[in-house]
């Protein structure tokens, strides 16, 4: 009697929760395709707030007319419905519309409305619905309705929390997006039992066989028939993929891992050999500093520079800083990476570390930046390149990837990030690696920053370290632009220009 008494604001708790978690969630669908920048997170949430609002207009309008148990049981139905369409066609949606805007702004804004909006809406007529059936004396109208929406929002900080902390890194995408289903159909069923029950649990029952064979389907077919061996993972940070294709450069087979749409890190299956040829100009550490000891890495992946550092470099050590324990439990799996005395791995954010570490480096190499879509903006300011500068010996230096043209409207990130260095640092060099003769192309361009005043040689004995040093960029950078800091740091803005 008790729970028919409150069924209501069960309704609208479990409702509400669905929302949040169905919004975050949302954004590891569209990170293996769109990344996780600012841009993608804007887009998700003004879309689902915007559905929202329509949502509860749509709803009070309705409710007005002849509200039952039956109706609100329906319109729950219904989100579960287009909860199983969005996940059985959001691989197909995704991958059609990759490249079909120029501009992420409006990519992900386009996207978002297509999978996002329709679910949203129908979630949005639940509360105001809700607050018509429970609407029983106008003297109480104002705390029924500041009732129910004080229990809705309930439901979403839990359903934030939840997800966030264990539903997403535990299920993963598409199994917590079923779960979501499920959860709706047993609502709607317990809303109004006599009304379509079997034709409820056929549907279910239907969604999940569909959506379980559509995952395999997408997995083995949709991401791309050259790969093998996938692996689709959802962690507290990331969404990851591991697979294995050939390497158009060698003809090889190689193992790579892509979080958030982004090649993170390759290595060959037959050898230790680097694969990305930007990871070999980290060498230039040995020309600078040629004595170095202790080294520190921003970003792990799939550790592939630091297991080569520690072939190479037999009486160094590095630190490696990667902030998702999952990457390096997965490159543990699959990378071939083994414990050593001379590696150690800190698992938490790269500022974080800075600010706090006691530790003096030789060498800090950039890692961390090898993303267009999700480049971690705190590592990139004036404040964080400070804490660089501290933590260094007194000829240390950095060496950092950053993926930019030299010229041109695309390489605002890097203008701003090497006149920002360039307020640290004495000295602060470029190495574009693909073409450093042409500065209007987006590449890998490495940054090399010396915290002693001496001027260097840029000729080497070893033919290799010779052959990187001759793409120094000798060109003036532009200094247009304002350095970046943790009260102005628009790294999104800059990187959209450059894709």
């Amino acid at each position: 009697m008790k729970f028919n008494k409150y069924i209501l604001e069960i309704v609208v708790f479990v409702c509400g929760a669905v929302v949040m978690i169905f919004e975050l969630v949302g954004s590891r669908v569209l990170g293996p395709y769109l990344g996780t920048s600012i841009f993608v997170w804007t887009s998700l949430i003004g879309v689902i707030l915007g559905s929202l609002s329509l949502g509860y207009y749509w709803g009070g309008k309705i409710a007005d007319k002849k509200p039952n148990f039956e109706s609100l049981s329906a319109i729950i139905f219904i989100s579960a419905i287009l909860i199983g369409l969005t996940t059985l066609t959001k691989d197909y949606w995704l991958i059609g519309l990759q490249g079909v805007f120029s501009d992420a702004k409006i990519t992900s804004v386009f996207v978002s409305i297509i999978l996002f909006a329709p679910v949203s809406i129908c979630l949005g007529m639940i509360s105001p619905y809700a607050v018509k059936l429970k609407m029983h004396n106008l003297d109480t109208l104002a705390s029924t309705v500041g009732n129910l929406y004080a229990i809705s929002t309930l439901g979403s900080i839990f359903g934030t929390f939840l997800s966030g902390f264990y539903l997403i890194p535990y299920f993963g995408t598409n199994k917590l997006l079923i779960i979501l289903l499920i959860t709706l159909i047993l609502t709607s069923i317990t809303l109004s039992i006599k009304q379509f029950v079997k034709t409820k649990l056929f549907f279910l029952l239907i969604i999940v066989i569909g959506c379980s064979v559509m995952n395999i389907f997408n997995s083995v077919i949709l991401k791309d028939v050259k790969f093998t061996n996938f692996i689709d993972v959802d962690t507290a940070y990331n969404r990851i993929w591991v697979y294995d294709h050939i390497d158009k450069g060698t003809g090889e087979l190689v193992k790579t891992m892509g979080i958030n749409n982004e090649n993170h890190s390759s290595m060959f299956l037959n050898s230790d050999e680097l694969v990305n040829e930007y990871t070999k100009y980290y060498n230039l550490a040995e020309h600078f500093n040629p004595s170095f000891q202790k080294t520190l890495m921003f970003g792990g992946a799939g550790y592939s520079y630091p297991k080569y550092f520690l072939e190479r470099y037999k009486d160094a050590t590095i630190d490696v800083v990667e902030i998702d324990p999952k990457v390096t439990e997965l490159a543990k799996e699959y990378f071939r990476l083994k414990d050593d005395p001379r590696l150690t791995i800190y698992h938490e954010d790269g500022r974080v570390y800075l600010n706090k570490t006691k530790e003096k480096y030789d060498v800090i190499y950039g890692d961390a930046f090898t993303s267009h879509y999700s480049l971690p903006y705190q590592l990139t300011t004036k404040e964080a390149i400070q804490e660089e500068y501290n933590v260094l010996n007194d000829n240390g230096l950095v060496v950092l990837n950053i993926i930019s043209a030299l010229e041109g409207g695309k390489s605002d990130f890097l203008k701003a990030e090497y006149i920002t260095y360039k307020n640290i640092f004495p000295q602060v060099y470029l190495f574009p690696v693909t073409r450093p003769d042409n500065g209007g192309q987006v590449q890998n361009v490495i940054l090399v920053a010396l915290r002693s005043e001496k001027s260097p040689s840029f000729t080497d004995v070893d033919s290799t370290l010779n052959e990187y040093l001759g793409h120094l960029w000798q060109k003036p950078i532009e200094t247009n632009l304002p350095i970046l800091t943790d009260d102005f740091a628009p790294v999104d803005y800059y990187i959209n220009k450059t894709i």
